[in-house]
């Protein structure tokens, strides 16, 4: 009868947590440092439920590797996690903005960046109908070699971003 209780209680939290999708993976914080030669440091941190914590501690899926699936996947250029711990990740991103150097005058081209097609990739995992991810960091900032920051609040798709600066500024 004991167990009987027990297996009861057991499936009745098994079914409520799956029954009721549970706000997920929570973006915060995007920072990126374009270095003078062009390549990016990523910083980015990120809030995880515990379902999501249980499921990346099982290595049922890597948001650092998947991240840098993506970010090869929309740069085509070399990726590289160069540190994770908790809910921080850093990549480094080899070319990451264009740089023309043009009579003294830099302009560096950040690309755009866009989080609608991480939902797609998530689907592809058996516990994405379980959970309701926000990918769109709450926070953006691009920072320039100069120290000028560019910053988006709340937005799923990070617009290509141009900055002038003088050589003598670099």
């Amino acid at each position: 009868m004991k167990h009987s209780l027990f297996l009861l209680g057991i499936l009745t939290m098994v079914f409520i947590v799956a029954a009721c999708p549970v706000q997920a993976f929570t973006a915060k914080n995007l920072d990126i440092t374009v270095q003078e030669n062009g390549d990016g440091v990523i910083n980015f941190d990120y809030d995880l439920t515990w379902y999501e914590n249980i499921v990346v501690l099982a290595r049922i899926a890597d948001p650092g590797a998947e991240l840098k699936k993506a970010l090869i996947s929309q740069f085509n250029k070399p990726v590289e996690i160069t540190g994770m711990s908790g809910n921080h990740l850093q990549l480094s991103v080899k070319e990451f903005a264009s740089r023309q150097d043009k009579n003294g005058i830099v302009t560096i081209v950040t690309p755009g960046l866009s989080f609608k097609e991480a939902q797609k990739v998530l689907d592809q995992y058996w516990f994405a109908k379980f959970i309701s991810p926000d990918f769109s960091p709450a926070v953006t900032r691009i920072h320039f070699p100069d120290g000028a920051v560019e910053e988006f609040d709340n937005l799923d798709t990070i617009p290509q971003v141009r900055h002038v600066i003088s050589s003598s500024g670099v």
